[in-house]
């Protein structure tokens, strides 16, 4: 009888615990919120998510490990495993080896990705974990739009055609994401030539508060001529301590430096999380 007694305590217990979970991620879903952007520390690599007003989410790369996991795992509602849209910039092992994971074990709606192929089999298990998930996947292309409806917008700024043939840096998305009067530049791995074609679009498409700074801060990306249309008030730099790169190169620090950004990057402060409600830009 007590064997009895325990079984249905431990029950009721479990029930009781599940019936809160449920309770706090609806409400959650419910309360209305400002837009958070996280620029998660996952070493040499990125790995951006933005959390729409409403909690619409995307997930830009991530990044060179499964770090990625822990890190949304600390933004998110235990036990919530909503993804609305996954945007692989491109295909380098450091943007999207930590996506195979994140596609099987997280809901994904839908896929964006450049349409060029990268020769490491890392790229082979993200298409093969796509296709096993049933995700659908699409080509990002200039034009396209996720519309959170809640006011917040991500605008896929580049490619603006087919890059199956480039190299995977140059083809990288470039997208802007836009709350109210905010906004936030999310280049990829963009280099210069990349940018020179992405500076015909004009000052209006590129001027942005929050800059995530291309291939890491690398002398390749970031050039004065690019990074003058932006003007942004803050420049995120996305790599590892004592990377064997180098980044970020001090040409391109010196660069953001006389335009008078703040240099945040992950080396120094981790994951940098901003929050926006259209008219006021904070990091948390």
């Amino acid at each position: 009888m007590d064997s009895l007694r325990k079984s249905w305590k431990k029950l009721f217990l479990i029930v009781l615990v599940f019936s809160n979970l449920v309770v706090w991620v609806a409400v959650y879903e419910r309360q209305p919120s400002n837009l958070h952007v996280y620029f998660f520390d996952v070493g040499q690599g990125d790995s951006i998510f933005i959390d729409s007003p409403t909690h619409g989410r995307v997930l830009v790369d991530g990044g060179p490990n499964t770090k990625v996991l822990t890190e949304l795992g600390k933004v998110l509602p235990f036990g919530d495993r909503r993804i609305d849209v996954v945007i692989e910039t491109h295909p380098d092992k450091d943007h999207i080896y930590g996506l195979s994971e994140v596609v099987s074990r997280y809901s994904v709606g839908k896929f964006l990705e450049p349409g060029v192929e990268s020769p490491s089999k890392v790229d082979d298990n993200l298409r093969a974990e796509l296709k096993n998930r049933n995700v659908e996947s699409l080509l990002a292309r200039r034009g396209m739009v996720v519309n959170f409806n809640d006011g917040a917008r991500l605008e896929i700024l580049f490619p603006d055609q087919d890059v199956s043939k480039w190299e995977t840096n140059q083809a990288s998305v470039v997208s802007r994401l836009v709350y109210g009067d905010k906004s936030f530049l999310l280049t990829g791995d963009s280099p210069k030539k990349s940018e020179y074609m992405l500076m015909e679009y004009g000052k209006k498409e590129l001027k942005s508060d929050v800059l995530k700074v291309g291939h890491h801060g690398s002398k390749t990306s970031t050039s004065m001529a690019y990074a003058s249309l932006i003007r942004p008030e803050y420049a995120v730099i996305s790599a590892g301590l004592n990377n064997r790169y180098g980044h970020p190169n001090q040409e391109t620090l010196d660069t953001l430096n006389k335009l008078g950004a703040k240099i945040l990057s992950t080396i120094e402060k981790g994951t940098i999380e901003f929050e926006t409600d259209g008219k006021n830009l904070k990091i948390r």
